[in-house]
């Protein structure tokens, strides 16, 4: 029986560091595990130039922990005013990596997405031109759509006749909540991909809804039925290189969390590792979580693999604090609701 496991450092391919006091206590909670990360650029105001994505770069780099080696991969949030050449730039220099599609309204700050999906296609059009991939937050924000419906309905409205329309952009469909999306991002290999989440691959509606509301579970996308639930553990645990690791580990103060219009998000930074490595054992699948990890994400985006390790341990249930403390209040942990056996032990 696997009591120890040895993986090439994992990368997060989606992660909200936030900024001022807040990144200064989250940024050390993703470099302790990951090696790099996929930063959201949703600020307020947002990132939208290669100049405010420089500042932004060194303002995390100021919040790591002496002698880190984490690398923070920058975003770039698009707009219907984004410059293709300044954004081309930012990428030809090596600063940003890949750039952010938010409908505008669809998650926490993202009223300056877009509204118009073509007013952004000479963006889009200049990406595909460079080989930089959008990474998209897929949900309508029509009021007449339901919502545990809208990541299926952008699938079918704007995400594929966008990529018709520009069928040389590569996309990252993030933090997938349905079978419909699962099924979706494997139908083009090389060109189309998509992160998972920690909390996705744990919890259906039934954990925010049923008994009381539970906001630390809330998030967008919301979690959806246990079929989606099952089909999104089906995906991850597959070995197919079109999933992998966008944990979307996103903080906010408890008292943004537990009000009368609660924040959308979920932290999972601190104990991700150890949540996964229990999912999937579960899955009897711990020989495909590297690939998940540590693997599959840059091989999409064209990097190579971490060239260092991290190992975990199985024993004793972990016991990791109920929240951590920032300079703008406590920040609740994700609680996957079952004990983890699993930590990182270097």
């Amino acid at each position: 029986m696997t009591d120890r496991l040895t993986l090439t450092r994992p990368d997060d391919w989606h992660v909200h560091l936030r900024d001022g006091d807040m990144l200064a206590a989250v940024a050390p909670e993703t470099a302790r595990d990951f090696g790099r990360a996929i930063i959201m650029p949703n600020l307020v105001p947002p990132v939208v130039t290669a100049a405010q994505a420089a500042a932004y770069l060194s303002r995390i780099l100021g919040a790591l922990p002496a002698g880190s080696n984490f690398q923070p991969l920058m975003t770039l949030y698009l707009t219907e005013q984004t410059d293709p050449e300044d954004l081309a730039a930012a990428h030809a220099s090596g600063l940003v990596t890949a750039a952010k599609l938010y409908p505008a309204g669809a998650t926490t700050n993202s009223a300056s997405g877009v509204t118009d999906f073509d007013k952004v296609q000479p963006v889009l059009e200049k990406m595909a031109e460079i080989g930089m991939p959008m990474c998209v937050h897929g949900e309508v924000t029509d009021a007449d759509i339901d919502i545990f419906d809208r990541e299926a309905v952008f699938i079918d409205r704007v995400l594929d006749p966008l990529r018709r329309r520009v069928p040389g952009l590569k996309v990252v469909m993030e933090h997938i909540t349905t079978a419909e999306a699962a099924a979706y991002a494997k139908s083009d290999p090389g060109q189309l991909a998509a992160t998972i989440t920690t909390h996705h691959l744990i919890i259906n509606r039934n954990h925010i809804l049923a008994g009381g509301i539970r906001p630390h579970y809330y998030c967008l996308p919301v979690a959806k039925r246990e079929t989606h639930r099952l089909a999104l553990l089906e995906a991850a645990t597959s070995g197919n290189p079109c999933y992998f690791l966008g944990t979307d580990s996103a903080p906010h103060t408890d008292d943004a969390k537990q009000s009368a219009c609660g924040c959308a998000g979920v932290f999972s930074a601190t104990n991700t590792m150890s949540c996964l490595a229990e999912v999937f054992e579960a899955a009897a699948a711990l020989d495909r979580l590297e690939g998940f990890t540590a693997l599959f994400g840059p091989q999409f985006y064209g990097l190579a693999p971490n060239a260092d390790t991290i190992t975990l341990t199985k024993g004793d249930p972990v016991q990791f604090a109920t929240h951590i403390d920032t300079g703008a209040g406590p920040v609740t942990l994700f609680n996957p609701g079952f004990d983890l056996h699993w930590t990182v032990t270097s």
